[in-house]
């Protein structure tokens, strides 16, 4: 028998499996691995004509310098040891609302921050409308259910992690200092703490102050028991390893450590929600507050961008907790003339059209990113009709802000 056709088939085999293989690899390619999401705080992206004393939005805002070069294309960082133009990996959402918002504005008003954060982890607030402390009200805030985003990532052998400001630090003479404790002694940061730090102590890395400032309020897995490892504030609490003070953030870049799935969270002096005592950089009020917060944001951003984790499928997601009203009499922060700024960076972003980012003017509210982790991380929730969490059943996603086919269709 002739062995030709044998061989030939063995040939034939070989391209087949190098064609898959280059398929599979095209494929991982354009696949998201790793996100990033930064909350920020209390600010509108646009908002009806402001009176004084008001707070001002952040599109065009002067005060934010860098988040707005992101989106006019102007975006210029230092990455990998190189000034780049990061705006060509920008896109950006132009109708991203307050959760429940309608264009009138007569809607359920979720509010304030705390209930927004819930309703980024399994799209609904459970009722929540105030900003406590997981276990502070009886009954507690806290949730039992395992149906939310991290705790579905979990259970499927996802990984995920909190990095939060001001938590974990040392003790000197009975006052904090900037200073973080050794990884053994991190605990689940379940009590929210603000102050001055003590005697001697280091200065906040991004604004150069000693006040500190840190809420549970914008840390949303602390509010599940199976992620928050049942309310143990020691170092016994087995969830302690997904909790890390934010100066980690660095180090677990560096090292390629990042989880599937990064929360991060800078104090309230640096995400745009609280004006530091004396203001910031020559700026004071609402001013200073969206200054400081524009300051984090362009260390944070170049910091993951040069990573490898971001580099190979990474997403930076820029995201606001909630609508404001603008101090304006009458008006009313959940209509659309209100909207709420996302801004997303990766190498998988939409391009550019134009030679500008481009800018999605589909409707999206916390929901929409919601159904997206799902998409991207692929869990399903359990025990319901759809495989979606609470109100990410009934979102968009945000495959438009993305180049074509990386978001999946479906969880």
């Amino acid at each position: 028998m002739s062995t030709i056709p044998y061989f030939r088939s063995l040939a034939g085999l070989a391209l087949v499996a190098a064609l898959s293989s280059c398929s599979a690899s095209a494929q991982e390619d354009r696949e998201i691995k790793h996100v990033f999401v930064i909350a920020l705080e209390n600010h509108d992206w646009t908002q009806p004509a402001t009176v004084p004393g008001g707070i001002e939005p952040i599109d065009q805002s002067p005060n934010a310098p860098f988040i707005n070069s992101l989106v006019n294309g102007t975006g210029l960082a230092i990455i990998g040891g190189h000034l780049e133009n990061i705006s060509g990996h920008v896109a950006y959402a132009t109708a991203y609302h307050n959760v429940l918002a309608t264009p009138s504005g007569n809607n359920p008003h979720i509010h304030p921050s705390e209930p927004n954060y819930l309703w980024a982890e399994a799209g609904t607030n459970f009722g929540i409308l105030n900003d406590d402390d997981p276990y502070v009200d009886n009954p507690p805030n806290v949730q039992t259910t395992t149906q939310h985003l991290s705790g579905l990532l979990q259970r499927a052998g996802k990984t995920w992690k909190s990095y939060q400001e001001d938590i974990d630090l040392t003790t000197s003479g009975g006052k904090l200092i900037n200073l973080t404790l050794p990884w053994d002694q991190w605990t689940v940061p379940l009590v929210s703490k603000s102050g001055v730090f003590g005697p001697g102590s280091y200065l906040n890395a991004y604004n150069d102050s000693v006040q500190y400032n840190y809420a549970c309020k914008h840390n949303p897995q602390v509010f599940f028991t199976d992620t928050n490892g049942g309310g143990n504030t020691t170092t016994s609490n087995p969830l302690t390893s997904h909790y890390a003070p934010l100066q980690q953030l660095a180090f677990d870049l560096a090292d390629n450590r990042v989880a599937d799935y990064n929360w991060i969270t800078p104090d309230q002096y640096n995400e745009m929600h609280s004006a530091l005592t004396g203001g910031f950089a020559g700026l004071t009020g609402d001013a200073s507050q969206i200054r400081a917060g524009d300051n984090a944001v362009s260390r944070l951003v170049p910091l993951i961008m040069s990573s490898r984790a971001y580099q190979d499928g990474g997403a930076i997601i820029l995201w606001w907790d909630e609508s404001e009203e603008d101090g304006e009499a009458g008006d009313n922060a959940d209509d659309f003339n209100h909207t709420v700024g996302e801004i997303i960076i990766s190498n998988l972003a939409h391009p550019n059209e134009g030679g500008l980012p481009y800018a999605s003017s589909i409707d999206y509210t916390h929901s929409s990113d919601l159904r997206t982790m799902q998409e991207i991380f692929h869990v399903r929730a359990t025990g319901g009709s759809s495989p979606y969490l609470g109100d990410a059943a009934n979102a968009n996603d945000l495959s438009d802000l993305f180049a074509s086919g990386v978001i999946p269709t479906h969880p």
